[in-house]
């Protein structure tokens, strides 16, 4: 029979305690206060969203439940909750040869559109907004992914992140990315949000700061 000897260098050799020793476990050491735990965020499941909407209000209306039949997905899932999209539209026009400048937003890049079904131009952008109104907790912040259906054929939705303590209906960034029209269905899920609480709220948060998009209602345009 072989016998397998363990080497143990020597700057651990010299590090290890009698205890360790006896007991044969890795040696005693302190970790410096750049590697010691810190707090983290978690993912927060169905249970915790549909408590919050219900107790709290997070999320109105708030569907408990995943639709799907002959729609596109909306209402909670596992890890997060599908929203759905107004009908309410505001499409980017390139008629009066506006230029884009988030420091000086010309509402006439936009056209208003209204109705069940939007048609977003080729390789062209769109803002609507969501059907839920959501009011979200001092310790928890969320970030939104588009829904596979709309990512599939190439239309993009982004959302930027829900502070702790904004509240609002979301306004919804859509892009379509191909060289064909694309529609978008109103009433219907178009992303999906995942909320993350921390173990401590922050200093801070966007109500305290008076943040300039705190309960927005319709399709609201870049304020500066």
């Amino acid at each position: 029979m072989t016998v397998r000897k363990s080497y143990i260098p020597v700057e651990n050799a010299r590090s290890r305690t009698a205890t360790d020793w006896l007991t044969n476990s890795a040696p005693s050491r302190v970790l410096p206060s750049s590697l010691a735990p810190r707090p983290h965020m978690s993912i927060q499941s169905d249970r915790w969203i549909t408590r919050m909407a219900r107790e709290h209000g997070m999320i109105e209306p708030f569907e408990s439940s995943q639709v799907r039949s002959g729609v596109i997905s909306y209402g909670v899932s596992s890890y997060g909750y599908d929203m759905r999209v107004a009908p309410e539209f505001r499409i980017f026009t390139n008629v009066l040869n506006s230029i884009v400048d988030p420091k000086n937003f010309d509402p006439k890049s936009f056209v208003e559109f209204e109705g069940e079904v939007c048609i977003v131009p080729p390789n062209s952008f769109a803002l609507a907004r969501s059907v839920e109104y959501f009011r979200i907790p001092r310790d928890v912040v969320t970030i939104t992914v588009g829904k596979s259906t709309y990512a599939r054929c190439g239309i993009i939705t982004n959302v930027t992140p829900f502070e702790p303590e904004w509240e609002g209906f979301v306004t919804l960034e859509i892009s379509n990315t191909t060289p064909l029209p694309a529609k978008i269905y109103a009433n219907e899920g178009i992303a999906q949000v995942l909320f993350f609480k921390g173990e401590e709220g922050p200093e801070v948060s966007y109500k305290d700061k008076k943040g300039k998009y705190q309960g927005q209602q319709g399709v609201t345009l870049p304020r500066l």
